[in-house]
């Protein structure tokens, strides 16, 4: 990406992000009501996550798991995962829960569109060539977002869901990433937006 295309980019994350806060704001407040009122713990989620040149930052999400759920549990969520809230089926289904990070998007750890954001265990098992995928701010959605739309039905389907993400979910999404890599500009994003928009809840 040359550095127009960078700046454009920026520009357009932080004008819309900042946009979506603000009109989205009676929209936070509820789902923040209803998660406090339905689970106890508190009404946000952060997590470590390996953003562009490796530097960690923390993804913030609405909370849809019971509390300590990554210490009873794996750090993939497969199928009708009990540790899952009744609120957070809805959030997850509808992609509720990640609206908070529209405030990573302002802060410049994330941009809206860019390769998901990856936990460091996971992260540690990329090759030389996967780790390009680095050198972009991770974004809130992306090519491999759409087509795995449904990966935790996928994983609750498998024997083995971890292994199976390492070795074949894993892998196809950095392929994704590097496609987005070597051909994005600021169309490419808006197509992409709004094509998460059109398949949220599929």
């Amino acid at each position: 990406m040359d550095m127009f295309n960078k700046i454009i980019k920026r520009i357009f994350d932080f004008i819309a992000s900042l946009i979506g806060c603000i009109i989205l704001t009676p929209v936070y407040v509820i789902i923040a009501l209803l998660i406090k009122l339905t689970s106890k713990g508190p009404i946000f989620f952060k997590q470590k996550r390996i953003g562009r040149y490796g530097n960690e930052f923390n993804i913030l999400k609405y909370r849809t798991m019971v509390v300590n759920a990554e210490r009873i549990g794996r750090q993939i969520t497969i199928g009708n995962d009990s540790r899952v809230t009744r609120i957070g089926y809805f959030l997850r289904k509808y992609k509720l829960d990640e609206l908070p990070q529209l405030i990573n998007v302002l802060k410049g750890d994330m941009s809206l569109v860019g390769p998901r954001p990856e936990v460091p265990k996971y992260v540690e098992l990329y090759n030389e060539n996967q780790k390009r995928v680095l050198e972009v701010r991770p974004g809130i959605t992306d090519y491999a977002s759409i087509e795995y739309r449904d990966e935790n039905s996928i994983l609750g389907n498998v024997k083995n869901p971890e292994e199976y993400y390492i070795n074949i979910i894993m892998p196809h999404k950095i392929d994704l990433n590097m496609k987005y890599i070597e051909n994005n500009n600021i169309f490419i994003d808006i197509a992409i937006i709004f094509k998460t928009i059109f398949n949220i809840g599929k």
